[in-house]
């Protein structure tokens, strides 16, 4: 089972609380995956296709609860190996045209509308509810190791509507326009958690937060990592600099004249090449601190620069 189906099926076991978000759902799911059709002398009726029989029965189950009846129908979807979809049929009676205006989906002149009006998603909790039912309509969702959650609309003006209505919660949306259909995404583990929560799904929203948290403490292993390297080849290169510059001033017999602290971290750093600073500051006699160790081999190199008199 694919993570998209997974997420489906957490989302449509999700029992609205309330009526408005019911019908907030319900609107999202006739925008993203329903169509209406003119049957002529002012008859409409309308289906949705589903690609899952968890959805067909959170679809049944929502028009049921406002007194619409629906008839589940299967066919097998020419692409994708063949597989089973499902379409609920509404007849177009009074009572259902009334839930399709009250549900934005028809205006009361029975015009489809691209998107609903602000009344169905004005609270959050509708907002939520909203994100849930264009999941469930037409969602996909792949990762956590790459993140990618994206909504078809029929048009232009539903993805927008979508990246406006997550924009309200702070969760960034993206519009990209397909030959077929529009699409509304996000990419990044963080950003699709935050739509999983909104929109209910809180088992697979805590698989994208465990995901972030380890890409983020992977990037700061190997950022520290990259930094600790660059210290040691910084510190090789510094030894190595000292170590010359101690030869050199041996070679010139000027190593004996040094005063007793330069030459006792100048014989030091001959007898441990590959020392670091602070266990050659340990070694001294008395021990001294990294930084003085330091003053003194960087007046070494500063001496054996200067040509002998």
């Amino acid at each position: 089972m694919s993570l998209s189906d997974d997420v489906r099926n957490e989302l449509a076991a999700i029992a609205p609380k309330r009526e408005c978000d019911s019908l907030a759902e319900l609107s999202a799911l006739f925008h993203t995956a329903g169509s209406l059709h003119l049957r002529g002398r002012g008859e409409v009726s309308a289906h949705l296709d589903l690609s899952s029989s968890a959805v067909a029965r959170r679809a049944f189950s929502l028009l049921r609860t406002f007194g619409v009846d629906s008839e589940i129908r299967t066919y097998r979807s020419r692409s994708f190996a063949g597989a089973m979809r499902y379409q609920l049929h509404v007849a177009g009676t009074p009572r259902a045209l009334q839930v399709f205006h009250e549900a934005g989906v028809l205006t009361a002149r029975l015009a489809p509308l691209e998107r609903p009006p602000r009344r169905v998603v004005a609270r959050a909790c509708c907002r939520g509810a909203y994100l849930r039912g264009a999941l469930l309509g037409s969602g996909s969702v792949s990762g956590p190791r790459s993140p990618h959650l994206e909504i078809r609309a029929a048009g232009r003006e539903g993805a927008e509507f979508l990246r406006g209505l997550a924009g309200v919660e702070e969760i960034v949306l993206r519009v990209h326009d397909r030959p077929r259909h529009v699409v509304a995404y996000a990419k990044g583990s963080e950003t699709i958690a935050d739509a999983l929560a909104l929109a209910g799904a809180s088992d697979a929203a805590l698989l994208f937060d465990e995901a972030a948290v380890v890409g983020d403490a992977r990037a700061r292993a190997n950022r520290l990592a990259n930094a600790d390297h660059a210290n040691l080849v910084r510190a090789g290169r510094a030894a190595h600099r000292q170590l010359a510059a101690v030869r050199e001033l041996a070679r010139d017999g000027r190593l004996d004249r040094l005063p007793g602290r330069l030459r006792e971290v100048a014989e030091l750093r001959l007898r441990h090449p590959s020392a670091s600073l602070a266990e050659l500051a340990a070694k001294a006699r008395p021990a001294t601190t990294k930084a003085s160790a330091h003053r003194r081999l960087t007046r070494i190199v500063e001496l054996a620069a200067v040509d002998p008199m």
